[in-house]
């Protein structure tokens, strides 16, 4: 199994970055996928998620600037990202997880995720 993120990078405050995430070794169009972020010395926190139908959920601090989308056909994740703040600066993981009964945005709330990439460190600066 492997998820490998790219994208990331350094940007200015209200600036915009696409995150990716290529996924092999499983079936991706089964799993849930979702987006993570770490601050060193902080715990890591769920930004996005997405079900395998596409329904979509995201955490509080990122709602309505960033957006999630999958291409099964492609077995790719995405992260759109507009607005980006100087709190956005941390590294960003790609996760997945095979479908349970917590939803898509219960699930976000966990870190207890099949796997996981290496990160990609976006820093927003002003």
């Amino acid at each position: 199994v492997q998820l490998v993120e790219s994208g990331g990078g350094s940007v200015q405050t209200g600036g915009s970055l696409k995150l990716s995430c290529a996924a092999s070794g499983f079936m991706y169009s089964n799993y849930y996928m979702g987006w993570f972020r770490q601050v060193p010395g902080k715990d890591r926190e769920g930004i996005a998620a997405i079900s395998t139908d596409g329904q979509t959920a995201y955490a509080s601090s990122v709602r309505g600037r960033f957006t999630i989308s999958r291409d099964n056909n492609k077995n790719t994740l995405s992260l759109q990202m507009n607005d980006l703040k100087s709190e956005d600066t941390a590294m960003y993981y790609c996760a997945a997880d095979r479908p349970s009964a917590l939803s898509v945005q219960l699930k976000l709330a966990t870190l207890t995720w099949d796997y996981w990439g290496q990160g990609t460190q976006v820093t927003v600066s002003s």
